[in-house]
């Protein structure tokens, strides 16, 4: 592993109700090699066993630090985890997760080998399987992204990154306010915060952490993590990226479907004026969308148009990069994808 970086980490775990899985997700971080770690582990509100298997652990190991919260919430118990750390390098850990022996010596190295990347995480794996296609599909995407390039590139598609696999300079992560209670996703408003800056993000390419899934938790079931929290959440980094792309061209919306009615009604209110629909079905071409005209792809025009690409289907969107590649235009230049 490379010197050039102090091999301590700070990783900040919060819980609730997770005496079932903590201890193994405590043991992977306590157990992994080349680096000093030292975990503080927010009880957020816990009615079971799980703060007790904590104070036993902290009580055998100086690695583990606890902190109890009334239940405020993972956001600003994340938030007060990191105000607790003090290492240049923060990590985060869900408790209900593994982390593998190597993840954060390899993280280490991907900071150390590239100095502009402010976020570095890690290839998943998920466990157990059979909790659907979509998820699946999901995890595949997140895991083909692993550049800095990439990651700017499909960043408005989707949050890019599991939450809990990260390891952070601390410096970029206080430069654009930290951790923040929104009505969205904590972690995607962080990585959209962190993009617009100009802070970098990459993965290691491999799958160093397993990602528990199951029905019952909040990425499932909490009201700030449905689809429409997510598209409110990228709404202004978005807009502020095409407005300045665009440079008074018009703004195209390819998809008049719900992914892009969706999309160019949470851009509305950001200043963003769609100009023109875009889509193949011959049954939508002709009709309007919010009150915009829906044309063929031929309508096109790489001077006067800046086209963003808002189709749900993974296999569309491909397609779309393909046909506008044809015709001379140039990804984040004149088109970026979105969903």
């Amino acid at each position: 592993m490379s010197t050039s970086l102090n091999g301590s980490v700070d990783v900040i775990m919060p819980f609730r109700d997770a005496a079932a899985t903590i201890e193994e997700a405590l043991d992977s971080v306590l157990s992994q090699r080349g680096v000093q770690t030292r975990v503080i582990a927010i009880d957020d509100g816990s009615r079971d066993a799980g703060p007790s298997i904590v104070l036993r652990m902290a009580s055998r190991h100086s690695g583990v630090t606890s902190i109890k919260t009334p239940g405020f919430g993972v956001a600003r118990a994340i938030a007060l985890g990191f105000a607790q750390s003090r290492t240049a390098l923060v990590a985060r850990m869900d408790a209900d997760d593994v982390s593998l022996p190597d993840r954060f010596s390899q993280q280490l190295d991907l900071l150390a080998r590239d100095p502009r990347v402010a976020v570095a995480a890690t290839q998943v794996e998920i466990f157990p399987s059979g909790l659907g296609a979509g998820l699946e599909r999901y995890v595949a995407w997140q895991n083909s992204l692993l550049s800095p390039a990439d990651h700017a590139r499909e960043i408005f598609i989707e949050s890019p990154l599991c939450h809990p696999t990260v390891l952070m300079r601390r410096t970029a992560i206080c430069a654009v306010g930290g951790y923040r209670e929104t009505a969205g996703p904590e972690d995607y408003d962080l990585w959209l915060r962190i993009d617009a800056a100009g802070g970098a993000i990459a993965k290691v390419g491999a799958p160093l952490f397993k990602w528990r899934r199951h029905l019952g938790q909040a990425t499932f079931s909490a009201p700030h993590y449905v689809a429409a929290r997510f598209t409110e959440t990228k709404a202004p980094s978005l807009a502020a990226r095409v407005s300045a792309a665009a440079r008074g061209r018009r703004v195209v919306v390819w998809g008049a479907g719900p992914t892009g009615r969706r999309l160019a009604r949470a851009l509305t209110p950001h200043r963003i004026c769609i100009a023109l629909f875009v889509d193949i079905d011959p049954r939508k071409i002709g009709r309007v969308a919010r009150g915009v005209p829906i044309v063929s792809r031929d309508r096109l025009d790489r001077m006067r148009d800046f086209v963003v690409v808002a189709v749900g289907s993974l296999g569309a969107r491909a397609l779309i990069r393909s046909d506008l590649g044809a015709r001379q235009f140039v990804e984040t230049i004149d088109f970026l994808c979105a969903a």
